[in-house]
C-alpha cells in the first residue's frame, strides 16, 4: 500500500484558535468554500430523530433530487452521509491498477485511491477522476476523455447548473459526484449523492449499508431539493458577492467559483498568517506558495475581512 500524504483540507479553525488566541466561535472561516448563508432549516419531526430511517423517507429525497439535478431516467442515484463518503468507496469498485486525477486539485480523491492500491499516472489509466468545477481552481472540464471507471466530482457546481454533466450519468463506468453541504450550507449535516452506472450504484449502496443518511438528513435534504425558488436566489446572491469579494482583495484573480475565490498573493502564507492574526481563516495550499483561497464572508463579516485585507504589509 502506498503511503498516504498527510490530507488537505479547509476547516481547522478549532487549531488556527489555540495557534493564534481567541475561541473558534469568534473566528471567520474563510477556508471551506461552503455557503455562509445555509439553507433555512423547519421544525424536523420527532420521528426523523427517533426511528430509524425509513425506505418511504429515503425515496422522497431521491425523488427530490432526481427532479433538482434532472437526473437521466437510465442513471441509478443513492444517498450518503456526505460525498466524501461515497469518495473513500468509489476506488474498491474496480480491482486496482493506473488512476488518473488531473492536479492541482482536491486530495481526498488520490488519498482515497491510493489507501485502495491503485497507483497515480498521468498516461491511460483505467479510472479518472475529474473534479468539475475543480477545486480549487474552478477549472471546468471538457469532457472529453473517459476511462472504464470515470468519476465527475460536481461537488461545486450547484452555482453553475448549466455546466453540470449528470447526463453523462447513464454512460457505462460513470459516476457523478454531488455534495449537498457546499452550496446548501449545511456541511454539518453530512449528506452527498452519487448518480450514475446502475450497476456501479448498487454495488455502492453495499458497501454503504442499510442506514448511509440519518432521518434528520432525509428531512432537511428532500425539503431543500425541492426549493428552486431559495437555489435561483442564492445563485444570484453569491455570484453578487463573488464580484464583491474580487473588488476588495488586491492580488490577481486566477480562479475558484461563486463559492470561493482563488488570489495570486504574491506570499501566501503571509498573508494567511496576516489575517489570522484578525481572527481570519483562510486557505493555503502544500503545492504553491502564492495561491490563497478564500470562501464568502456573512453579512456580518464583510467590514472584518476589508479592515484585515486593509493593513496586509506590503
Amino acid at each position: 500500500m502506498q503511503k498516504l500524504e498527510k490530507p488537505d483540507h479547509g476547516g481547522g479553525v478549532d487549531a488556527a484558535a489555540r495557534r493564534y488566541g481567541g475561541v473558534p466561535q469568534d473566528w471567520l472561516d474563510l477556508s471551506t468554500g461552503i455557503n455562509p448563508h445555509p439553507y433555512p432549516i423547519a421544525e424536523i419531526p420527532a420521528a426523523a430523530w427517533a426511528a430509524l430511517p425509513d425506505e418511504t423517507a429515503q425515496n422522497a429525497l431521491l425523488s427530490a433530487a432526481r427532479s433538482f439535478w434532472q437526473v437521466p431516467d437510465d442513471a441509478a442515484i443513492i444517498a450518503a452521509n456526505g460525498a466524501s463518503a461515497l469518495i473513500a468507496m468509489i476506488p474498491l469498485l474496480a480491482p486496482p491498477a493506473g488512476v488518473l486525477i488531473p492536479q492541482p486539485t482536491y486530495n481526498e480523491h488520490g488519498r482515497a485511491f491510493a489507501a485502495a492500491g491503485w497507483q497515480t499516472t498521468t498516461g491511460p489509466a483505467q479510472a479518472q477522476v475529474h473534479v468539475h468545477p475543480n477545486n480549487p481552481t474552478g477549472q471546468l472540464w471538457d469532457g472529453r476523455s473517459r476511462a472504464p471507471l470515470t468519476v465527475i466530482d460536481e461537488s461545486f457546481c450547484d452555482v453553475t447548473p448549466s455546466a453540470s454533466m449528470v447526463t453523462r450519468a447513464q454512460h457505462p463506468g460513470t459516476i457523478v459526484l454531488k455534495s449537498f453541504g457546499k452550496f446548501w450550507g449545511l456541511a454539518g449535516l453530512r449528506l452527498g449523492f452519487a448518480i450514475g452506472d446502475p450497476d456501479l450504484i448498487a454495488r455502492l449502496a453495499t458497501l454503504m449499508g442499510p442506514w448511509p443518511v440519518s432521518g434528520a438528513a432525509l428531512h432537511i435534504g428532500a425539503a431543500a431539493l425541492r426549493d428552486p425558488a431559495w437555489a435561483a436566489t442564492t445563485r444570484a446572491r453569491l455570484a453578487s458577492d463573488a464580484a464583491r469579494l474580487d473588488a476588495m482583495i488586491p492580488a490577481p484573480l486566477v480562479g475558484g467559483t461563486d463559492l470561493f475565490r482563488l488570489y495570486d498573493v504574491g506570499d501566501a502564507a503571509k498573508w494567511q498568517d496576516h489575517l489570522a492574526q484578525h481572527h481570519i481563516w483562510s486557505r493555503i495550499f502544500p503545492y504553491s506558495t502564492r495561491w490563497l483561497r478564500l470562501g464568502l464572508p456573512p453579512a456580518t463579516g464583510w467590514d472584518r475581512l476589508l479592515t484585515a485585507v486593509q493593513k496586509v504589509p506590503a
